[in-house]
């Protein structure tokens, strides 16, 4: 174990295991290896639980005032931030991710330490609430924990904790809501502030055109609707960008594929990891339908190995269904080789994630247009080069290939592509060309290349290495006009793949 405070209690203890498996968890996204990582998470953790310690014993001297802090959870990720903005400060930047290092040092990341009425809007609601509503509402939505797991580590009623939940959603939106209206802003968003509120009150509100695009280039106003918006299960990722910041929504799908590993194991014990009977079945498949999933993350062996494997999930019972899209070629768009890049944990998802824009009525998501004719969702896709920037020399492998359309908003998207492989491979590459002039703004476990239609999506170092009949996955926001079909033209490594 790492020289970290010695938990006291059993109650701590408990405490002690689940931050640390969580800063650890965030702290490999913010560095470049498991080595490094684990010191990023032991100096995080060792600072974090000092400060919830000293905040503790201020409350108990206080006589029961209340204290304005974070849950444990986000309170220990804040500090392993903290620690990596003291560690570019201090000449020990080199050790943390290239795109965490851009980002401590952009206007983004003086937000969360600026003045308060400057700060991302989850951020200040989520302070602004009681500690126990605020410790229900991230263990719930964020860590994706199974609901009687949050009752029992809470003292809650396992019977009522749902209806508790619920009661918290709305409060958090009355917090956000007020900050919202307390941040400065210029007379445009004041303009718009009643008529956002209205419109994310009511999964069949329609959104004006002209809100649509005020949210598409105004970043504040699109984080407080992510934030009003209860409906649609965007909360989960308001809540992981706007406390989180740099990284949020990548850890958010490592908790979820993680949570989605307990509940597996759970499943085939007959209970929950931590003696839960089988009864989540609703939260179960949830976390199965709609976020992404991912490649091994292999870190050192206190990494608590649960975290760190693959898994896929999303936090609303709506996204239960299968979103699934069909693939199939269309000859009449030819494809290219690409060229910009970015990575995943741009400091741009808090205004791209799904959470800040509406969906339509009643489905709680917006479908794409149907095929043109003549396409086929079985036929074999049409090639196109994947050449491109750190293109991979492996083999060329048979595969099957699923478009996965998480979420839509008006201007904006969220899906997964996940590849099937018959061979091992060692590198990788996945091609594809959009229909309707679709663009990548942020993708996460690959780094991506676009050149007009075409996208190539170049493996990570930590997941370069998938088994014969094994998986990989992206994901990715985008932005869409007009219309929003699947994509078509898969290769991998310069091969074309099947509908799978």
């Amino acid at each position: 174990m790492p020289d970290l405070p010695t938990p006291k209690d059993a109650t701590e203890s408990a405490l002690f295991s689940e931050g640390w498996d969580a800063v650890l968890s965030y702290a490999d996204l913010c560095t470049s290896g498991s080595l490094t990582a684990h010191q990023l998470a032991t100096e995080a953790f060792t600072l974090g639980m000092r400060e919830i310690r000293a905040a503790t014993s201020t409350h108990v001297r206080g006589a029961g005032r209340r204290t304005v802090r974070l849950p444990t959870i986000p309170a220990l990720l804040t500090a392993v931030r903290d620690t990596a903005a003291a560690w570019e400060a201090g000449g020990q930047g080199h050790k943390l991710d290239p795109d965490l290092r851009l980002w401590l040092n952009s206007p983004s990341a003086a937000r969360y330490s600026g003045p308060p009425l400057e700060r991302p809007v989850a951020l200040r609601g989520l302070r602004d609430m009681q500690e126990a509503d605020a410790s229900l509402l991230w263990l719930a939505e964020v860590e994706a924990l199974p609901l009687p797991t949050v009752a029992r580590r809470l003292g809650l009623d396992p019977a009522t904790v749902a209806d508790e939940l619920d009661q918290v959603r709305t409060l958090f939106r009355d917090r956000c809501h007020r900050a919202h209206l307390d941040t400065p802003m210029d007379a445009r968003c004041r303009s718009y502030a009643r008529l956002l509120d209205a419109v994310t009150r009511s999964p069949a509100a329609d959104t004006p055109d002209d809100l649509s695009r005020h949210l598409a280039t105004c970043v504040r106003c699109a984080e407080a609707a992510a934030c009003l918006r209860l409906h649609g299960g965007g909360l989960p990722a308001a809540l992981a960008g706007g406390v989180i910041g740099w990284g949020g929504l990548a850890y958010l799908e490592r908790r979820r594929r993680a949570a989605e590993v307990r509940l597996g194991a759970g499943r085939s014990a007959g209970a929950d990891p931590a003696g839960d009977p089988e009864g989540d079945t609703g939260r179960s498949r949830a976390l199965r339908g709609g976020l992404l999933a991912a490649a091994v993350l292999l870190l050192s062996a206190l990494a608590l190995g649960v975290s760190m494997m693959p898994f896929g999930g999303s936090g609303d019972d709506a996204a239960a269904r299968d979103d699934r899209q069909p693939v199939a070629a269309d000859p009449s768009v030819s494809p290219t080789s690409t060229s910009t890049s970015t990575r995943p944990g741009s400091p741009t998802a808090p205004a791209a994630t799904p959470s800040a824009t509406p969906t339509t009525a009643g489905s709680g998501r917006r479908q794409p247009d149907p095929e043109p004719q003549g396409s086929t969702s079985s036929a074999a896709h049409h090639p196109g080069p994947s050449a491109g920037p750190g293109r991979s020399s492996a083999p060329a492998a048979g595969c099957r290939v699923a478009y996965d359309l998480v979420d839509q908003w008006p201007d904006g998207f969220q899906a997964s592509v996940t590849v099937t492989t018959d061979r091992p491979l060692d590198g990788w590459t996945v091609s594809w060309s959009f229909r309707d002039g679709q663009q990548v703004s942020q993708m996460w476990d690959a780094t991506v290349h676009q050149s007009g239609a075409r996208v190539t999506a170049t493996a990570a170092d930590y997941n370069k290495t998938v088994a014969a009949h094994g998986t990989l996955s992206v994901g990715f926001i985008g932005t869409w006009q007009g219309r929003n079909r699947s994509p078509y033209g898969f290769t991998l490594n310069g091969a074309p793949c099947t509908a799978g």
